[in-house]
């Protein structure tokens, strides 16, 4: 199954962190995405583009939506032009699968409205 079809699965506080090796496996489905590293937290990061504030208030519609249905919530900083969107598990401090699925799940809500 590819990471944008999958569902996210509930997270708790005790849930394991992707490993390295598991990181080698599922960038490359996301690879436009960078792994970052924030206050010691992994994370995944990537900034859209858009012609206008309209197309970039509309993907971060898109996006929210997606997380509400998921119950797994990005950081979205919206500006002129461009939509930056960062997943990490903020219970784990980390990243988990769930994060590679959203990432996924963003791409094609991307190719949608581009």
């Amino acid at each position: 199954m590819t990471l944008g079809r999958e569902r996210c699965v509930a997270c708790r506080r005790d849930s394991p962190r992707v490993t390295d090796e598991e990181i080698v496996e599922l960038h490359p489905q996301v690879s436009d995405w960078q792994l970052t590293e924030h206050d010691e937290i992994k994370r995944l990061d990537r900034t859209f583009k858009f012609s206008n504030f309209a197309g970039a208030m509309e993907f971060t519609h898109k996006v929210g939506g997606a997380a509400e249905d998921e119950g797994h919530h990005p950081r979205i900083t919206t500006e002129w032009g461009r939509v930056n969107v960062a997943w990490w598990t903020h219970k784990i401090r980390g990243l988990h699968r769930n994060d590679f699925v959203m990432a996924a799940k963003t791409d094609v809500l991307y190719a949608e409205v581009s």
